[in-house]
């Protein structure tokens, strides 16, 4: 086991912020671990998507599910039925990257979802094949949170994994660990909608800080013990402004 762990979540296809997070990145004593959501909304998807790739075949980096590589899954099985609600949520960009801008007017949902599935086999697999989780001595590490109801947070629903909110926020961690998570932005949790620091409560720590809508990324690196740095970049660029 290395001596740190170094987490980073919610890229959302800001290329530019995700490299300046991996310039503190050191594979000799940092386990990495990307908590998800690297696509979607920012332009720059597909290269975000692939770097992930890299970095886990690579580093042994631990990449895992969140709901917008989990919303890109489910288009491509079911593009007819995913496309409107994926597009609405950033998904034009993901697509666009991953073949050409003005893809989504030109092709129908079914021939966008054959092309990707075709042109990218390996990313597919791959994309498919990310855990919900990550233990690391003390700290669990996951996209959205955990089922705080059950005994064993292990049978949270697949599902809850990628997509709680409120609940998990909310509920009382007797999971004896410090849940280290993403998803939600920290603007949210702060409840004034514009605090980008993490969010740390009951041994949660959100360390979303909104980048793609105007907010910050951040890499957080622990030891065994404690949280040892906080490296925050804000995103200079602006919003996310959907061209749909």
């Amino acid at each position: 086991m290395k001596p740190y762990v170094y987490v980073i979540s919610d890229i959302h296809g800001k290329l530019d912020l995700f490299k300046k997070l991996l310039a503190e990145f050191d594979p000799a004593l940092h386990q990495l671990v990307l908590i998800g959501d690297l696509n979607d909304r920012g332009k720059q998807s597909k290269e975000c998507f692939l770097l992930g790739k890299e970095l886990v075949e690579k580093y042994d980096a631990v990449y895992l599910r969140g709901n917008h590589e989990e919303y890109f899954l489910q288009f491509l099985v079911s593009p007819e039925d995913w496309m409107i609600g994926y597009i609405r949520n950033g998904g034009k960009e993901t697509i666009e990257s991953l073949l050409h801008p003005g893809a989504t007017e030109e092709y129908s949902p079914t021939e966008i979802s054959m092309m990707i599935r075709s042109r990218y086999k390996e990313l597919v697999s791959f994309l498919t094949d990310r855990p919900l989780y990550y233990e690391w001595g003390k700290y669990l590490f996951v996209h959205a949170g955990v089922d705080l109801e059950k005994k064993d947070w292990r049978k949270t629903d697949p599902r809850d994994f990628v997509w709680i909110r409120d609940a998990f926020h909310h509920g009382k961690n007797k999971t004896g660990k410090i849940i280290v998570f993403g998803h939600t932005i920290t603007p949210m949790l702060h409840g004034d909608m514009k605090t980008t620091d993490l969010w740390i409560s009951d041994d949660k720590i959100g360390i979303d800080g909104g980048a793609v809508f105007g907010g910050s990324v951040h890499g957080v690196i622990f030891d065994k013990d404690q949280m040892i740095k906080d490296i925050e970049y804000q995103n200079q660029e602006g919003p996310w402004q959907p061209d749909f």
